[in-house]
């Protein structure tokens, strides 16, 4: 880190700030019309009794610049936990100043810190230069792997069928 940023874990004070980077995130990514997220929603689901996920804020020069989403999952292959990072998101004001290097690194340092065997994450086919970024930092891209999703009434649908 430098003299100029730091890295601190998000508090539920920060809801609107996270929001905020959310819906930067979601217009760089042309999803913009799928944000329903709300302050008091990931108040709830970041920092309330069961939070699904933690957040950390990299500030550069006592501003915030940027955001990453993390929680964990597990390798049945490794039997280890393991660190996904959900989104990662840093201002474009503050881009090309390390930060999104720091927060990689931030991560997979608390990953190794945390025993996990794996750091993970998902990247747009489209978003070159994230692919670039990462693949300069020694990421791998998993070819063979495609990501499946339901949501929605698909996955009301799905549900249903359950039977006990």
């Amino acid at each position: 880190m430098t003299q100029q940023s730091k890295i601190r874990l998000a508090t539920a004070e920060d809801s609107a700030l996270i929001l905020s980077f959310i819906k930067g995130l979601a217009e760089y990514e042309k999803m913009a019309d799928q944000v329903v997220a709300t302050e008091q929603k990931l108040t709830q689901t970041l920092f309330g009794d069961k939070a699904a996920a933690e957040v950390v804020i990299v500030e550069y020069q006592g501003q915030p610049a940027g955001f990453a989403l993390f929680f964990h999952n597990y390798s049945t292959f490794l039997a280890q936990p393991g660190l996904y990072l959900e989104d990662l998101f840093v201002l474009p004001a503050f881009r090309g100043k390390g930060l999104g290097k720091l927060l990689l690194s931030y991560l997979a340092n608390l990953a190794v810190e945390r025993g996990c065997g794996r750091f993970e994450w998902s990247v747009l086919d489209w978003n070159q230069p994230a692919i670039d970024f990462y693949q300069s930092q020694g990421a791998k891209l998993m070819h063979d792997w495609r990501i499946t999703r339901l949501t929605g009434a698909e996955l009301q649908a799905l549900a249903a069928q359950y039977q006990q």
